[in-house]
């Protein structure tokens, strides 16, 4: 029933396009906010799935239609990040540009690897996925996933966000930042 669900939203994201049908021939990007998961769709067809980690509660990922308008494969966050002391210790995991920072230690800015930006300072990037919407917006994928998004997707790509994080308490098991093993389906 689950996979139903998947893959009726998907085709009604194909569908809600300007261009109907034509849009099946196309690159396009759908993340499903209710099952944490985004889809690459090339030439209609589903090419990669990612389990993602969206917008936490005050944070929410925006839904709509969108097109990437900015990749950097070296992002980081100029507004969110760490405080670090001289050993590596991280002091203040929730810091921000504007956060004290004490006497030997140093701001650090979060890293977004594989950064695909879709929303004024939310996008797609490689990240720490704990099970559930977690992130101040943004759309966290696995690293392997991320970079191979990252390959897949331009500039002007398409970006569809649908559903909705309401009622979501925990989707998965947590998912490392530097996986071991492929993802890919099909892939050895």
């Amino acid at each position: 029933m689950k996979t139903c669900s998947i893959y009726l939203t998907i085709l009604s994201a194909l569908l809600l396009g300007s261009q109907g049908l034509a849009s099946a021939s196309e690159t396009r990007v759908i993340i499903n906010l209710s099952d944490q998961s985004v889809s690459l769709v090339q030439q209609g067809r589903i090419t990669l799935v990612s389990p993602i980690a969206s917008g936490k509660p005050g944070w929410s990922t925006p839904t709509g239609n969108f097109r990437i308008f900015n990749k950097d494969i070296d992002h980081e966050s100029r507004s969110f990040g760490l405080v670090v002391d001289a050993y590596g210790r991280v002091v203040n995991p929730n810091a921000t540009p504007g956060s004290h920072v004490p006497r030997g230690c140093h701001y650090q800015p979060a890293p977004m690897p594989y950064f695909m930006e879709f929303s004024t300072a939310v996008g797609m990037h490689a990240g720490y996925l704990p099970g559930y919407p977690a992130s101040h917006g943004c759309v966290r994928m696995p690293r392997d996933l991320a970079a191979l998004f990252f390959q897949r997707v331009q500039i002007g790509t398409r970006v569809t966000v649908v559903g909705s994080t309401d009622n979501l308490v925990r989707v998965r098991k947590a998912l490392p930042v530097f996986p071991r093993g492929p993802f890919v389906v099909g892939q050895r």
